[in-house]
């Protein structure tokens, strides 16, 4: 008996179950390191920013949002000039 295995790189349902549950377990690796290093600084995380961190799946943005934690000041300079959330809006010349 022989067994064909069509995993990886054939874009099963197998192998995308598997690869989108990687990538959310290290994107919830990455908030919670984020998380742990602000309290380890003694930064207080209010309950909006936690909920921002925690249901982040951009990996590259936690990645800049845990370089950040490292030197920030406040909670809120992680979030600076942040592409997902609110920031300055600039004028754009118009096409």
């Amino acid at each position: 008996m022989s067994f064909v295995s069509y995993f990886p790189g054939r874009g099963t349902v197998r192998e995308t179950a598997y690869l989108e549950g990687r990538a959310e377990g290290r994107a919830d690796d990455r908030a919670s390191l984020i998380l742990r290093v602000l309290e380890r600084r003694g930064m207080p995380v209010p309950e909006a920013a936690r909920e921002r961190i925690t249901s982040c799946a951009d990996l590259d943005i936690l990645a800049l949002w845990f370089d950040r934690s490292l030197t920030a000041t406040a909670v809120e300079d992680l979030f600076a000039e942040d592409p997902e959330g609110p920031g300055p809006v600039q004028n754009r010349p118009e096409s």
